[in-house]
């Protein structure tokens, strides 16, 4: 009898905002919806760890995994490695991902140049999910934009992968600031989390067939 490995998730939020001064918390709705998010992979018996807020490490501008000293990219991309699932988080600016969010995009471009053992993207049979808030339109296209990086980097994206949430066009307000999250956010977030949960599942036990290989599939 075996023991399936369960699944590790690791998630990016691309906030621009820091920590509130008076009560030392993240002052961000990306980092409500990411919770939100990663709970309903916990309710999946998924392995959660803490939200890796972007701003708080200095990520250089680069498309390599390592840009040399004091660079804080290489600790956050083994913590992707680790995990079979990614999410990432991002605010909607000007109608686009936030600057942090393409940096973080950037960083990933550096999977393209590199391969495992069998000749596979080192990013290969990980699955990706998004998460995106603002107070203007624009939620399908940063969708868009992240699912065609994450997919081009060797990320695996399923159906409704992705929630939102927008608020009134030029709004006061935020995600964070309701009372309550909207139903429709509650229930979009946990079906995101089941077809992320059982594509990793199915890729964990039938992977990408090595480089220049048929693909073959194991039955049950």
């Amino acid at each position: 009898m075996t023991t399936e490995r369960p699944l590790r998730a690791v998630a990016i939020n691309c906030t621009l905002k820091g920590v509130d001064a008076a009560s030392g918390k993240p002052n961000s709705s990306t980092e409500k919806m990411l919770r939100l998010f990663m709970a309903a992979l916990a309710e999946q018996g998924v392995v959660t760890a803490p939200v890796i807020r972007a701003v708080d490490h200095d990520i250089k501008p680069g498309i390599t995994s390592d840009e040399g000293p004091g660079d804080a990219w290489p600790a956050i991309r083994k913590a992707v490695l680790d995990a079979q699932i990614l999410i990432i988080g991002t605010p909607i600016w000007l109608g686009q991902p936030s600057s942090v969010c393409k940096r973080v995009l950037e960083r990933l471009n550096a999977f393209l140049g590199e391969t495992d053992d069998s000749g596979r993207l080192v990013s290969y049979g990980r699955v990706a999910g998004v998460a995106v808030v603002g107070n203007e339109d624009g939620a399908h296209h940063v969708t868009a934009e992240l699912y065609q990086g994450l997919a081009d980097v060797g990320f695996t994206i399923p159906p409704n992968a992705a929630a939102y949430w927008v608020g009134e066009a030029m709004g006061h307000v935020d995600f964070k600031d309701l009372d309550q999250t909207p139903d429709k956010v509650v229930e979009t977030v946990g079906l995101a989390a089941r077809n992320i949960v059982h594509l990793s599942r199915l890729l964990a036990s039938n992977g990408y067939p090595p480089d220049g290989q048929p693909a073959k599939f194991r039955d049950g």
